[in-house]
């Protein structure tokens, strides 16, 4: 009779060869080997049936084949066979899953208990980025069938999704400062490119050159050809880091006139992504809504564009539109507005030699407006101590017409008071500093609360210099303050994601009986766990996925499992949105009558199965990143 050890050591050796197992240690592979148990399935049997409730056994096929059947459809859809496994992504998720596994032939099958599953899954990092990428497929897999209920443009709207790096199809064409014009060219030519990127010796973007600079700057003004690329190059090239996306690109060509976006990864030059390869992807009216923005020449011109953007929004919302682009064109569009009204109200004020700065905070802070928000905004100014009040005060009579006139537009008065014409947020670069610093040094739930609306600070009008120099500073704080640190990580693990353990889902009761709100029970855990990674790590971007993509980087993390969590936070952005809209279920089309955060709100039990599986584990995946917030900021 064989003994326990070698039994071991015979299944050791059958798993070597096949994923996962193939890549997880010696030790991994004897924890798994002494606890699993080998199951004999006769041809027919089903071995794993949905109906049975959550799965409980991972199984690993010895020996046979096994078919593969959706549930809905009954369509079989693939057989697997001999060290394959099965069923992972129920596992992983904790759910019953929505696939029949079924004995085509006489099945032996190695059979390993959810509670080893799981611990597995913590010991080994090779199987657990197995899980990861499986799971990776339910969520792309959930919200195509979000975008599909809509609309055929699925696949144009994933691709605004993705980050800038995937759009670099070749090395940059590239040169020097000190590059004579002639050999420029000569590069542009054999290259068959428009332009040509200058770099310093580090591969940092220093400029860019153009057809349009050659007619400029060199033929209609005569200059000899042999003069150096930096006498002719336009400056201060566009640069958005390879993890933006390319909605991100796209609102920053639109907002500024750029034809082409230098790529960059830590600074340095990887690729240049031109208009045209950026408006390929989408055929939405966004940026003829910025030109006639543009062309406004009074409020009521304005408050047609206003108008034009809840149209465009409810056509993206009605075709499926992903949730980070979508958010980012309300955002752009309404900061191209904001603007333009700006531009329109301020020369009824005297604002002559003030140097200051609109800023955005709250959700428009961090480019995440949604169709139901309102005003979150604050000034920011320079000024001499003498001088402070004067200058507060002339601030402060644009700020109220500049407050009263968004909400004409439709960007309802904040109820809280958080506004630009309110004195106490129409602050100097000293007093935003002094309250910031006590904020950090005396972190007091009232200074949490504040940190977490104006800590998310971004300039929109005036001179932004201000708010990037604030940033600055502001990075430069609080990673070296431990408790504040560890005290805005408890105050982002507050909320639990609303996971039940009788029934999926953990609703509420009383008033809003059987819901949850995906605001509060759900993006904001996201939000405030990218806002603790960024302030601890220094990280400058204000953007939730941003700042989750930039700490991954920072820390490490597989970029899968930072993949996962961001895509299960646009999962939840995208289930607010259509119920804000009142894109869900026909029954709840109410939604736009209902106060925002009434539209917050859904019923998960109405969901499809599809979409009621991914919301359970977007919900795992906001208690995973909790975890990994705690592990490694607030220990």
């Amino acid at each position: 009779m064989a003994t326990p050890a070698l039994i071991a050591e015979s299944t050791i050796r059958f798993l070597r060869p096949h994923m996962p197992f193939s890549r997880m240690s010696r030790s991994d592979l004897e924890f798994l080997a002494e606890r699993v148990k080998l199951a004999y399935f006769p041809v027919g049997t089903t071995i794993v049936d949905p109906a049975d409730g959550v799965a409980s056994h991972m199984h690993v096929i010895q020996r046979g084949h096994v078919a593969v059947r959706n549930i809905s459809s009954g369509a079989e859809e693939e057989v697997r066979g001999p060290g394959e496994c099965f069923p992972v992504a129920a596992l992983a998720a904790g759910t019953a899953g929505a696939r029949r596994f079924e004995a085509t032939e006489d099945v032996f099958c190695f059979q390993l208990a959810l509670e080893d599953f799981e611990s597995l899954r913590l010991r080994s990092p090779p199987f657990a980025e197995y899980c990861t990428s499986i799971l990776e497929s339910i969520v792309q897999q959930s919200l195509g069938q979000l975008r599909q209920n809509f609309s055929q443009r699925s696949v144009e709207q994933r691709t605004l999704l993705e980050p800038l790096r995937t759009m670099v199809r070749r090395e940059p064409v590239h040169c020097d400062s000190g590059t004579p014009i002639r050999e420029a060219l000569e590069s542009m030519r054999q290259e068959r490119v428009a332009s040509i990127a200058v770099v310093d010796g580090e591969w940092r973007p220093v400029g860019i050159f153009t057809l349009t600079d050659l007619l400029d700057r060199v033929v209609l003004a005569g200059l000899d050809l042999a003069t150096s690329i930096a006498a002719v190059m336009t400056p201060g090239p566009a640069m958005l880091d390879e993890l933006a996306t390319a909605q991100e690109a796209l609102s920053l060509m639109a907002q500024r006139g750029y034809h082409q976006v230098m790529v960059t990864r830590d600074g340095r030059l990887v690729g240049v992504v031109s208009e045209r390869d950026l408006f390929a992807l989408q055929r939405v009216t966004m940026r003829n809504i910025v030109q006639s923005i543009r062309l406004a020449r009074d409020v009521a011109t304005l408050r047609r564009a206003r108008a034009d953007i809840d149209s465009l929004t409810d056509n993206l919302v009605a075709q499926g539109a992903a949730a980070e682009p979508l958010t980012h064109t309300i955002t752009a569009l309404n900061d191209a507005l904001t603007e333009r009204l700006f531009a329109l109200v301020a020369p009824g004020f005297d604002l002559a030699g003030l140097d200051w700065c609109w800023l955005s905070v709250g959700s428009e802070g961090r480019r995440e407006q949604t169709v139901a928000t309102d005003q979150d905004n604050a000034i920011l100014f320079a000024c001499g101590p003498n001088g402070r009040e004067e200058v507060r005060a002339r601030l402060l009579a644009f700020a109220q017409a500049a407050n009263e006139a968004l909400a004409q537009l439709g960007f309802p008065l904040c109820k809280g008071g958080i506004m630009a014409r309110n004195a106490e947020h129409c602050l100097s670069v000293e007093e935003w500093r002094s309250r910031f610093a006590l904020w950090v040094r005396e972190p007091t739930p009232e200074a949490l609360l504040c940190a977490n609306i104006f800590f998310d600070f971004r300039g929109l009008f005036g001179n932004v210099a201000l708010a990037e120099d604030l940033r600055a500073w502001l990075n430069g704080v609080t990673p070296e303050n431990r408790l504040f640190q560890r005290l805005l990580v408890a105050n982002a693990l507050q909320v639990e994601p609303p996971l039940g353990r009788i029934r999926t889902f953990r609703t509420d009761d009383g008033e809003n009986a059987g819901t949850i709100d995906l605001k509060s029970q759900g993006t904001r855990i996201f939000v405030d766990a990218a806002r603790a990674f960024a302030l601890a790590l220094g990280i400058g971007d204000t953007n939730t996925s941003q700042r989750l993509r930039l700490s991954g980087r920072r820390l490490n993390i597989d970029e899968r499992e930072t993949d996962s969590i961001v895509e299960a936070y646009h999962f939840l952005q995208m289930l607010r949105l259509r119920a804000q809209r009142g894109e869900m279920e026909p029954e709840r089309r109410e939604a736009l009558e209902r106060p925002a955060s009434a539209a917050n709100r859904i019923d998960p039990y109405a969901l499809n199965d599809l979409d009621r599986r991914m919301l359970k584990e977007a919900f795992r995946q906001a208690r995973t990143l909790q975890q990994r917030l705690e592990q490694t900021i607030g220990q």
